[in-house]
């Protein structure tokens, strides 16, 4: 077991993942091109147990009340497992396994596990929660940070999907409740895609990468100069209040999402 970076090629792809840093993909490159932002904070990490803000950093389950701590005040923000250390359980030239144990100060105890799978043109992140005990909410997401350029002079990405519709946003970031109409860019924004998510970014005369997932959520952010977000989620910001998925002893909560190239 270790916690060294791990890197997976196929053709001319390289991913590479650091288990120890939250298990976040820290680089894919296509031929040598880097399709991610550098940097410790960036790349791309998973959102687990839940996804986005908690307001206040507070949730119900049942009749009692629990408290996260507040990483991004007033709220609680992106789970834990972007700050944890994982373990890289197996991995071979084009798939690893990695995986995180729940501890405090998440109420239950369970099992995280991250698969990472390249090929030739696509990468596949699957995660899956695991309960030790008892049945409890929790979201899974990724929060991939997409260079806006890919080279010096290159021309800025191009963000493309068909949504049913654009969670409002109150000024306190979380959705308000209320579905609106997509509004145009910036967003830093919720969407609902109830046939799954569905994202084309396009570099123009560089590169296309598609980000698919079975999930019905995605939140879009574009309001960086440097990178833009897409992150699959299986359940909207504040979701472990308004939209909880559960683990149970039978039926653990997976995710998967796709990412796609094509050159011009």
């Amino acid at each position: 077991m270790t916690t060294q970076e791990t890197t997976l090629t196929a053709g001319d792809a390289e991913v590479t993942v650091a288990p120890g840093n939250g298990c976040r993909v820290s680089s894919l490159k296509i031929a040598g091109t880097e399709l991610l932002r550098q940097g410790d904070r960036y790349g791309c990490f998973p959102m687990v147990p839940w996804c986005g803000r908690i307001r206040d950093g507070r949730f119900r389950d049942g009749g009692r009340t629990y408290q996260m701590p507040l990483n991004s005040p007033p709220h609680a923000i992106h789970g834990f497992g972007r700050d944890a250390e994982w373990t890289t359980a197996r991995v071979t030239d084009t798939e690893a396994v990695f995986t995180y144990d729940l501890t405090e100060p998440w109420p239950w105890p369970g099992r995280v596990t991250q698969i990472v799978a390249l090929t030739e043109d696509a990468l596949t992140l699957s995660i899956g929660i695991e309960t030790y005990g008892d049945s409890f909410p929790a979201q899974i997401g990724w929060h991939p940070w997409f260079n806006r350029t890919l080279r010096d002079g290159g021309s800025p990405v191009r963000i493309a999907f068909d949504a049913a519709w654009q969670e409002e946003r109150g000024d306190d970031h979380l959705p308000t409740g209320n579905r609106i109409d997509v509004r145009p860019q910036p967003w830093d924004d919720c969407f609902g895609m109830p046939d799954g998510v569905d994202v084309t970014l396009t570099w123009p005369g560089e590169l296309a990468v598609n980000v698919t997932s079975r999930e019905p959520w995605a939140v879009v952010y574009d309001e960086q100069e440097a990178a833009v977000c897409v992150e699959p989620q299986t359940g909207p910001p504040n979701g472990l209040n308004t939209a909880p998925r559960l683990v149970t002893p039978v039926e653990p909560l997976e995710a998967s999402t796709t990412w796609t190239w094509r050159r011009p």
